[in-house]
């Protein structure tokens, strides 16, 4: 069966939109792009952090950030002596001053039941929206995954019921793969090993090629390596196996996006995402606007506004907020309830430290999950987690259970940390 946009919006939305109350044929061609900004808007105004959980005020006494090696930990404590923990990015080796100059001093002393404002202002304090993109959203994601483990272990809730309703309790995962740089028949096989190894049920290849893996200016990658690897990847995996394409933002003209895109449609991938750099809104479009296989977007993406123009206008089919980048799972989530009043799928991009844990908690809260989300493999963090194995069966992991985050990081691994402080 070929694949093309609205039958692969319908099928992943139809029972999470349905669960949400809202209707596939509320969204007719005929509406106006202001009627859909009016709907985007509305969403946009409704606070996500369910403060009602939570009689009397959580007051954060302290915000630390950790440090051991090139790896950081954000533990929060409150006056009452709750705490609550996350694994940050592995780019914060680069942002600590961000997160300790720019990122503590908005949380301490406030009640952590306005996370939602919380999560604004600070994007608002010292100029931090000039900081854009992964500049501020890692540093933000990392307080905020904080804040939601202790206010989870408050409510002896687990995430996804701080934020929304749990929709999905066993996530559907692709193979998410990499080496573009290598020949195909080399790319071929170690994505084949991969998803042997991980039993996913769906892969997602590159197409293209990277922008940082040459210093020579002109470079444009190898030439055919694309037109090769779309079909021998379907040939590879059979005609049932669900396949999706990544672009990275490579191609810096439409037109080459869409000759690509139309080989993928007729190798009956499922999207095409980034097909151009994720800035270049209109050309997204334009990209859509001319295929019928869905576009995906998001990964870099670090406007709300930007999410709001290109669903408004139909430019994307599939929302992919990173959660790490773009600032945690409370602005990751509004961007796919966003998605979700204009009909469309949200698969987060994921990333770094414990990011795939993070990612199963907004995905058991989102109306409008994707058939499969991405998968990176695990950190080597020693975790205990009493309700889930966190391993893959049968090509999904189960969602946990237990309050906040779900998971107890080794207290004995937490001592090896040190206080970052005076940047």
């Amino acid at each position: 069966m070929k694949i093309n946009r609205r039958k692969f919006m319908s099928a992943s939305v139809v029972g999470g939109v349905a669960a949400a109350g809202m209707q596939g044929s509320a969204y007719a061609q005929s509406e106006t792009v202001e009627a859909n900004y009016a709907k985007l808007d509305a969403v946009l105004a409704k606070p996500l952090f369910k403060s009602e959980l939570f009689s009397d005020p959580v007051i954060i006494e302290s915000v630390e950030l950790l440090k051991y090696e090139r790896k950081f930990i954000c533990r929060v404590r409150s006056k009452d002596g709750a705490v609550g923990h996350s694994v940050s990015h592995n780019t914060m080796n680069l942002l600590y001053p961000t997160f300790v100059n720019r990122i503590q001093p908005v949380f301490i002393g406030q009640d952590a039941r306005r996370l939602d404002r919380l999560l604004d202002k600070a994007l608002e304090f010292a100029f931090n929206y000039r900081l854009g993109g992964l500049g501020i959203g890692i540093p933000l994601a990392t307080v905020e995954f904080a804040i939601l483990d202790m206010m989870g272990r408050i409510a002896g809730k687990p995430v996804g019921q701080l934020i929304g309703e749990v929709h999905n309790t066993h996530i559907p995962v692709y193979q998410a793969t990499e080496w573009r740089e290598k020949p195909v028949k080399e790319s071929v096989a170690l994505i084949k090993a991969a998803v042997e190894k991980s039993k996913a049920q769906a892969v997602k290849i590159k197409v293209g090629a990277l922008m940082f893996m040459t210093k020579d200016l002109d470079a444009r990658g190898p030439v055919g390596r694309t037109e090769e690897i779309i079909p021998l990847i379907r040939e590879t995996f059979g005609p049932d196996m669900a396949l999706y394409s990544d672009a990275n933002g490579y191609y810096k003209d439409v037109n080459d996006a869409i000759r690509v895109g139309k080989l993928l449609q007729k190798y009956n991938y499922s999207y095409f995402e980034e097909p151009v750099f994720f800035d270049w809104l209109e050309g997204t479009k334009q990209v859509a606007d001319a295929l019928s296989i869905p576009i995906a977007g998001g990964e870099q993406q670090h406007s709300m506004h930007a999410f709001r123009w290109l669903l408004a206008n139909g430019g994307l089919d599939v929302v992919q907020p990173d959660h790490f980048y773009f600032g945690g799972l409370i602005r990751s989530l509004k961007a796919a309830h966003m998605g979700a009043a204009m009909g469309k799928t949200c698969i987060p991009h994921l990333s770094g430290g414990l990011g795939y844990l993070y990612m199963l908690h907004l995905v058991s809260a989102m109306p409008n999950a994707g058939p499969h989300v991405e998968f990176k493999g695990y950190e080597n963090i020693p975790i205990e987690c009493q309700t889930s194995s966190l391993r893959l069966e049968n090509g999904k992991i189960k969602v946990p259970t237990g309050p906040g985050i779900g998971v107890d990081i080794d207290p004995d691994w937490i001592k090896k940390y040190h206080l970052v402080q005076d940047v």
